[in-house]
């Protein structure tokens, strides 16, 4: 887990992760991008903000988590922190598994458990000024769904 400022080479990221173990069947890979456009709103520019210490914590437990649900092999989340411009990408989840569907459900599961228990904050930039980002419904229902 690592949170940064600078950006990351999915591609790269992916050699690190299967170099050397013939186990890994399958990589699947998640990566977020900031949008020109939010709410109707064009955005020049995205600042986010988290609360060091706390973050990597928050960060450790979902992918914990995803290794007790799942039998994968690997998991990678990069998080980009301070300020990004539209097409910058803000996170990698990267899940190598021996099979595609344990692979494919515990990325999605970490993204969905980042995006709403991880401390992060985003402020955009929009002609009108700035604006701190609100949670969505739609991020706190996708991951209702994994609750036990």
């Amino acid at each position: 887990m690592r949170v940064q400022m600078q950006d990351f080479d999915v591609s790269g990221e992916m050699a690190v992760m299967r170099a050397g173990n013939p186990a890994i069947g399958a990589i699947t890979s998640f990566v977020g991008l900031v949008r020109d456009l939010n709410e109707g709103d064009c955005v020049s520019e995205m600042i986010l903000e988290h609360y060091p210490g706390m973050t990597e914590r928050s960060l450790e437990r979902i992918v914990q988590e995803a290794r007790a649900r799942w039998d994968i092999i690997d998991v990678l989340v990069v998080h980009r922190i301070g300020p990004l411009r539209p097409l910058d990408q803000i996170v990698l989840v990267m899940v190598a598994g021996a099979h595609r569907g344990e692979a494919f459900s515990a990325c999605e599961f970490v993204m969905d458990y980042l995006k709403t228990q991880a401390p992060f904050w985003k402020k955009e930039q929009t002609p009108a000024g700035g604006r701190w980002v609100d949670a969505r419904d739609s991020d706190d229902a996708a991951a209702k769904r994994w609750q036990q």
